[in-house]
C-alpha cells in the first residue's frame, strides 16, 4: 500500500482495564473518569443539561471530523509527494529499474515493520511515563529494533535466490549492506516518530516527514544517471538519514534531557510491564503487517520486474483511497473512546461523510484510470489500468470494514478485533495467491476487491448493531470470566470496587497530563512518510454568549491555515519552476488533455495534485479563509492557462466584432501596435472576470462558503477544458453576469436599508 501511516488508537490507560471482570455496558465503562461534556456541544444552555444531541447527528461534534480531515490532508499531501517520486522514477528510469526498485522498497518496508510495527505502541505508551529513565529506555528499544531488523534482513539476503528475479540487484556485497542499513534506518525513523509523539513533541513529525519526502525526490533525480538500476532504492534509503540524523540529535540532546529533568521523581515503568504489553500488542499488528506489506512482495516474487513496476505504480495511486476510510475510522475511534455515548451518531456521520468524499473520488479513478496513469507512460496506463480500478473500487467496502474495526476498538473487544484482522489478512493473501495465476497482476486487485466485499458482508450485522446503539452480546469466554469474577467478589468485597475506582482515577490523571492519544495503524505499513497523527481531545468550550452563536474555531485552525499557505507556495515553485526549462511542444501537435499531461514535467504534475489537496483542505476549515481560497483559485486558474503557453502553445485569436472592438481600444490605450496578442488572451481574461461576477452573485444569494468556492473551482476547470467553444461567448457572458450581479447587490442593499429603517422607527 502507499507509504502511509494509517491509524489505530492506542491510548494511555492501563491495559488491564480492558479485562474488567464485572460486565458493564461498554457505553458507560469509561464515562466516570472523563471530563463532563462541554457546554455548547449538545448543551445549548451551557448548564450541562443537554442531551448530547447537538452535533451528534454529524458524528458527535466537529472534533471528530476535524481530526479525520486533518488525517486525510496528511495522507493526501504525502500521497502527492509520493506520486511525484514515482512520476520522476517512471520518466527517468527504465521499466525494469522501476520494478526492481519498487520490489526492494516493498521488501525493506516489510522487514523493517517486524519491529517498527510491533514496538511503536510501546514507545508511545511508555516514553511519556519513563521519567529519568527515558534516555535508556529509548536507547534499548533502538538497539533491539536495529539488531532484530539487521538479523532478519541478513536472512532475507542469504535466501535471495528464492525471492525471484526482481531482487537480483541486491545480490552484491555493497547493495546488500545498503539494503540492511536502509531496513534498520526505516525502522528507526518510524520509532523516532513514536518517540517524538511520546515526548509530546509531535510537531516535529510532519517536518521530518516533509524533509524525507522532498529529499528522496531530489536524490532520485540526482541518481538517475549515476545509478540507473539502484537509484530508486538508494535515493529512498539515503533520504532516511536526512530526517533521522537531525531529529535524532534533537531527541537525545534536547527533548529527552528536558523530560528527564521535569519528571525525575516519576517512577519509571518496569521492563516486565513493557514486555507484557509488547507481547499482547504485537499479535493483532502482525496480521495487518502481513496483509499490507506482503501483497506487493508476493507480486514481485511471482512476476518479472517490469510487470511488478506496472503493479506497484497502480498500487501506490489506488491504495491511497483506502486510507481515507482508515483515517475516518481512526478519528471515530479516538472521538468515541473519549465519549462512548456518541459512537452510534459518529458511525452514522462517518458513513455519510465517506459517501460524500469517497464515492466521487473512486468514480474519477475508475472512469479516468488510463488518463491518470498516462503521465507515467503508455505501458503503465495499458497494464496498470485494471489494477488501479479494482483497488479504487475496493476502497468502498473497505469503509464498512474499517469503521467496524473502529467500533471494536471503542468497545474494547480485542478478541473479535484480532479475528476480523486475521480473517481479512488470510482472505486477501490467500485469494491473491490463487488469482494472480490466471489473472496476472490484476489478480491482486481482484483479491483485494472480492475480499473487501466479503468482509463488508461479514461485518454488516455488527455495524448495524453499532448504528442502532445495541450493546454487543457477551461471549462464552466473557461469561466464564464474569462467573469467576463473581466468586472473587465475594472474597474481596468492596476492595475490588475501590481498586477499580482508583485505577480509573489514575487513568484520568494520565489523560489529563498527557492530553493526547496515539493514533496508530489499523494496517500498519511502518512507514513514516505521512507522520503519526495524534488525536488531541477538544478543549472544553466556553459558554456561548448568546443562543445559536457560532463556536470559534480551535487553536489549530490558524496553524492549519499557515501550513496550507506554505504548501501553496511549494506547489507554485514545483509547478512553474520545471516549466521554465521544459521543451516546447511540436508546432503541429494538437494539444489535448492527455497530450498536455504527457508533456508536463513530473514535478509539475505533482504540484497539480498538491494544489487540489490544498484547495480541498482549505474548504474543510471551520472558518473560511477568503484570502487563502482566493489565492488557491487564482493559482489554479493561472496554472491551467499558463502551462500550455509555457510549452509553446498559445490560444487562437478570438473572433467577433465585440472582441475586435475591445482589443483595438485596449491596444490604443496601452500603445500596442498589433492587437493579435490581446485577441488571443481576451477570452481568458473574460473567464477570470466572469468568475469574479459569479462569486458576487453567489455571495448575494447567501450560498454557503464551501459551495461558493467549490462552484468556482468547477467553473474554472470546465472553462479551461471548454475554452475553445467558450471563447466566442466568454466576454458577452461576463457582461450579462455582471449586470445580474449588480442588480442583485442593489436589491440586497435596498432591502437591508429598508430593514434598518423599520428597526429604527
Amino acid at each position: 500500500m502507499p507509504d502511509t501511516d494509517t491509524t489505530r488508537l492506542r491510548t494511555l490507560p492501563d491495559p488491564s482495564d480492558t479485562m474488567m471482570l464485572r460486565r458493564v455496558p461498554w457505553s458507560a465503562a469509561v464515562s466516570a473518569p472523563h471530563r463532563p461534556p462541554a457546554a455548547g456541544n449538545g448543551d445549548k444552555d451551557g448548564d450541562g443539561s443537554g442531551d448530547g444531541s447537538g452535533t451528534e447527528e454529524e458524528g458527535g461534534g466537529d472534533s471528530l471530523f476535524r481530526n479525520a480531515y486533518a488525517l486525510m490532508l496528511s495522507t493526501a499531501v504525502s500521497a502527492a509527494l509520493g506520486l511525484g517520486f514515482w512520476l520522476v522514477a517512471a520518466r527517468y528510469y527504465s521499466k525494469e529499474a522501476v520494478g526492481e526498485g519498487s520490489a526492494a522498497i516493498a521488501a525493506m518496508r516489510l522487514l523493517a515493520s517486524v519491529t517498527a510495527t510491533t514496538m511503536i505502541g510501546a514507545v508511545v505508551r511508555y516514553v511519556p511515563r519513563a521519567g529519568r529513565r527515558t534516555g535508556p529506555l529509548v536507547w534499548r528499544m533502538y538497539v533491539v529494533s536495529s539488531v532484530v531488523v539487521a538479523v532478519v534482513s541478513t536472512g532475507f539476503l542469504l535466501t535471495l535466490p528464492l525471492w525471484g528475479e526482481s531482487y537480483e540487484p541486491l545480490g552484491g556485497l555493497w547493495p546488500g549492506v545498503c539494503f540492511v542499513l536502509s531496513c534498520v534506518g526505516w525502522a528507526l525513523l518510524t520509532l523516532q516518530d513514536g518517540v517524538l509523539t511520546g515526548l509530546r513533541q509531535a510537531f516535529w513529525v510532519p517536518i521530518g516527514n516533509a524533509v524525507f519526502s522532498i529529499g528522496k525526490l531530489l536524490l532520485l533525480a540526482a541518481f538517475a544517471s549515476a545509478l540507473p538500476v539502484l537509484g530508486i532504492f538508494v535515493s529512498w534509503g539515503a533520504a532516511i538519514a536526512l530526517s533521522t540524523v537531525p531529529l535524532g540529535w534533537l531527541v537525545f540532546r534536547k527533548l529527552i534531557p528536558r523530560q528527564a529533568a521535569a519528571d525525575r521523581d516519576r517512577e519509571p515503568p518496569r521492563l516486565r510491564e513493557i514486555g507484557r504489553f509488547l507481547a499482547g500488542d504485537s499479535f493483532g499488528a502482525m496480521f495487518s503487517l502481513a496483509m499490507i506489506n506482503l501483497l506487493p512482495v508476493m507480486v514481485a516474487v511471482r512476476f518479472d520486474s517490469t510487470l511488478n513496476g506496472y503493479f506497484y505504480i497502480a498500487y501506490t495511486v489506488g491504495g491511497t483511497m483506502e486510507f481515507m476510510a482508515i483515517n475516518m475510522a481512526s478519528s471515530l475511534t479516538a472521538h468515541a473512546s473519549h465519549s462512548p455515548e456518541t459512537l452510534a451518531a459518529g458511525v452514522r456521520g462517518a458513513l455519510r461523510r465517506m459517501a460524500l468524499l469517497l464515492v466521487p473520488v473512486v468514480g474519477v479513478l475508475v472512469l479516468f484510470a488510463p488518463l491518470i496513469l498516462a503521465p507515467f507512460g503508455a505501458s503503465y496506463a495499458e497494464n496498470g489500468t485494471t489494477v488501479l480500478r479494482l483497488l479504487a473500487a475496493a476502497a468502498l467496502p473497505r469503509v464498512a470494514v474499517e469503521l467496524y474495526i473502529g467500533v471494536l476498538r471503542v468497545q474494547g473487544r480485542t478478541g473479535m478485533l484480532a479475528v476480523v484482522q486475521g480473517l481479512m489478512c488470510v482472505m486477501v493473501l490467500g485469494s491473491a495467491a490463487v488469482l494472480t495465476g490466471p489473472a496476472g497482476i490484476a489478480g491482486a486487485g481482484w483479491a483485494m476487491l472480492l475480499s473487501m466485499l466479503v468482509m463488508a458482508v461479514v461485518v454488516a450485522p455488527g455495524l448495524r448493531g453499532a448504528l442502532a446503539g445495541k450493546e454487543p452480546e457477551p461471549s462464552k469466554l466473557w461469561t466464564r470470566l464474569v462467573a469467576r469474577g463473581a466468586a472473587k467478589e465475594a472474597e474481596y468485597g468492596d476492595d475490588w470496587a475501590r481498586k477499580t475506582a482508583e485505577r480509573r482515577e489514575r487513568v484520568a490523571r494520565d489523560e489529563e497530563e498527557y492530553g493526547s492519544a496515539y493514533v496508530w495503524s489499523g494496517h500498519e505499513s511502518a512507514t513514516p512518510a505521512f507522520g503519526i497523527p495524534v488525536f488531541v481531545p477538544p478543549e472544553p468550550k466556553e459558554t456561548a454568549p448568546r443562543a445559536g452563536a457560532a463556536s470559534p474555531s480551535g487553536p489549530a485552525e490558524p496553524r492549519m491555515a499557515l501550513a496550507l499557505w506554505l504548501l501553496l507556495g511549494l506547489s507554485a515553485v514545483l509547478f512553474w519552476g520545471p516549466l521554465l526549462s521544459a521543451p516546447d511542444l511540436p508546432a503541429a501537435q494538437v494539444l489535448s488533455g492527455k497530450e498536455l499531461l504527457k508533456a508536463l514535467p513530473p514535478l509539475t504534475v505533482t504540484a497539480v495534485v498538491l494544489l487540489i489537496v490544498v484547495h480541498s483542505a482549505a474548504l474543510s476549515l471551520l472558518r473560511p479563509r477568503t484570502g487563502l481560497l482566493s489565492a488557491v483559485m487564482l493559482m489554479t486558474f493561472g496554472a491551467l492557462h499558463t502551462a500550455p503557453a509555457a510549452l509553446g502553445w498559445e490560444p487562437e485569436p478570438a473572433e467577433g466584432a465585440l472582441y475586435e472592438t475591445v482589443a483595438r481600444f485596449l491596444g490604443a490605450a496601452a500603445g500596442f501596435g498589433d492587437p493579435e496578442g490581446l485577441l488571443r488572451w481576451l477570452p481568458t481574461a473574460a473567464q477570470l472576470l466572469l468568475l469574479v461576477a459569479v462569486m458576487a452573485v453567489l455571495r448575494t444569494l447567501a450560498v454557503p462558503a464551501p459551495a461558493q468556492w467549490g462552484t468556482l473551482w468547477v467553473l474554472t476547470v470546465c472553462g479551461w477544458a471548454l475554452q475553445r467553444p467558450l471563447a466566442s461567448v466568454a466576454l458577452p457572458l461576463y457582461l450579462a453576469v455582471t449586470v445580474l450581479a449588480a442588480v442583485l447587490v442593489w436589491r440586497a442593499v435596498r432591502r437591508s436599508r429598508r430593514t434598518a429603517g423599520r428597526a429604527a422607527g
